[in-house]
């Protein structure tokens, strides 16, 4: 195979699978709807696969979707990695990171609102798990996180934020048979919860798939083949239903860390766009 994975094209089909879809991805990128959709297009005509495939009003990657989105994550971390060293005494480049869950739930809200308090900066985005990304602001490889976290969340958004049990429209849970579980694989915050919370109320388990991001775990719980531990704001992911029956998540919220040399106005204007999304 001859060509060149260009990195804006890389960019915007993370962008879609942490954001959900094209029209989100493209909110959360800046970008036409159009300009992700033709950047898609061209990362299959480069890999000569197709990647991303229509279900209903759904966006699902296809196998070598899935393959290309970890390798994906790859090259554009290097990429920033590398971009980072040359650009430490920037003051006008703002690099938020976000892990894919929060992502999903608040960047698309969220972004216009960076942009609008901080129309000086060129804002440019990190998504990856929710260890890389504490590790790189710990690092000061990024200015500002934001990420979901386990514990009681501040009281005025304790409503607003829910650790929930999913699972695709229709399933039943066995009424024999060890639970069927799908989660991410290792490391990630929400995979021990999800341990924790059946073993400690005595319900059996068994794991039945893991999945290496959010769109993995969601095609799996869609496909029927279990239930899946996640956080949500407001409304289910498309395509799955909640499953009450089983015992209750432990608290989560959304956090926002800053890099040690982030300054007081970037952080306030952050987590100020936080609140305003998750109020939204």
């Amino acid at each position: 195979m001859s060509g060149t994975l260009d990195i804006a094209p890389l960019r915007s089909l993370v962008a879609v699978a942490a954001a959900g879809g094209f029209r989100r991805a493209a909110v959360t990128l800046h970008l036409t709807q159009s300009a992700v959709s033709q950047h898609v297009r061209r990362l299959e005509q480069t890999t000569g696969a197709p990647l991303v495939e229509r279900v209903g009003r759904r966006t699902r990657f296809t196998p070598d979707g899935e393959r290309l989105l970890v390798e994906a994550r790859r090259i554009l971390a290097a990429h920033d990695v590398a971009l980072a060293q040359f650009e430490t005494s920037r003051s006008d480049v703002l690099t938020i990171g976000a892990a894919q869950h929060a992502a999903e739930i608040l960047l698309p809200e969220m972004m216009p609102v960076v942009r609008e308090r901080l129309p000086e900066k060129e804002i440019r985005l990190r998504l990856d798990r929710t260890r890389t990304v504490q590790e790189m602001v710990e690092s000061g490889a990024i200015d500002v996180a934001v990420l979901t976290a386990l514990g009681a969340p501040p009281a005025a958004h304790r409503s607003r934020l829910h650790l929930r049990w999913y699972a695709a429209q229709g399933w039943e849970r066995p009424a024999q048979d060890p639970l069927p579980l799908v989660v991410f694989d290792a490391p990630c915050f929400m995979r021990q919860p999800s341990f924790d919370t059946l073993t400690d109320a005595g319900v059996r388990w068994r794991i039945v798939a893991e999945a290496g991001d959010l769109s993995g775990a969601q095609s799996a719980a869609r496909a029927g083949m279990g239930v899946l531990l996640l956080p949500t704001l407001g409304r289910p992911p498309e395509g799955l239903q909640a499953v009450a029956s089983l015992p209750e998540p432990p608290d989560v919220h959304m956090a926002v860390r800053t890099g040690p040399h982030t300054p007081k106005v970037v952080a306030d204007a952050v987590r100020g766009a936080v609140r305003r999304a998750m109020q939204g």
